[in-house]
C-alpha cells in the first residue's frame, strides 16, 4: 500500500475503485470521477450514509483516522483532497 500512497495518480485510481466497491456504484466506472470533483452535493451526490461507508473503508484501507466530521468534510471534498490526506496521514507516521 505504500507504494501507492507514494504515488498520486495511483493513490488516486485507487480511491476511485475503493469509492465504487465500497457504495456498490454499479453505474460509474473510475474514468468517469474527475480527480477534482465534489464527492458529495452536485458531484457523486453521495450522502451522510454513504461518508460513513467510506470513512470506514479508508481508515481500514490506509490506516488512518478520521478524527471528526470537520476533518472528514475537508478530506473527502475530492478524490484528490482525499488522496492528500491520506498521503500527509502517512508521511507523519
Amino acid at each position: 500500500m505504500k507504494a501507492i500512497v507514494e504515488n498520486t495518480t495511483e493513490l488516486c485510481e485507487h480511491l476511485k475503485g475503493l469509492v465504487i466497491d465500497t457504495l456498490k456504484l454499479e453505474d460509474i466506472s473510475i474514468e468517469e470521477i474527475a480527480d477534482d470533483a465534489p464527492l458529495f452535493g452536485d458531484g457523486l451526490g453521495l450522502d451522510s450514509i454513504d461518508a460513513l461507508e467510506l470513512v470506514v473503508a479508508i481508515e481500514k484501507a490506509f490506516d488512518v483516522v478520521i478524527e471528526d466530521e470537520n476533518v472528514g468534510k475537508t478530506a473527502f471534498a475530492s478524490i484528490a483532497t482525499l488522496a492528500n490526506f491520506i498521503k500527509e496521514k502517512c508521511e507523519n507516521r
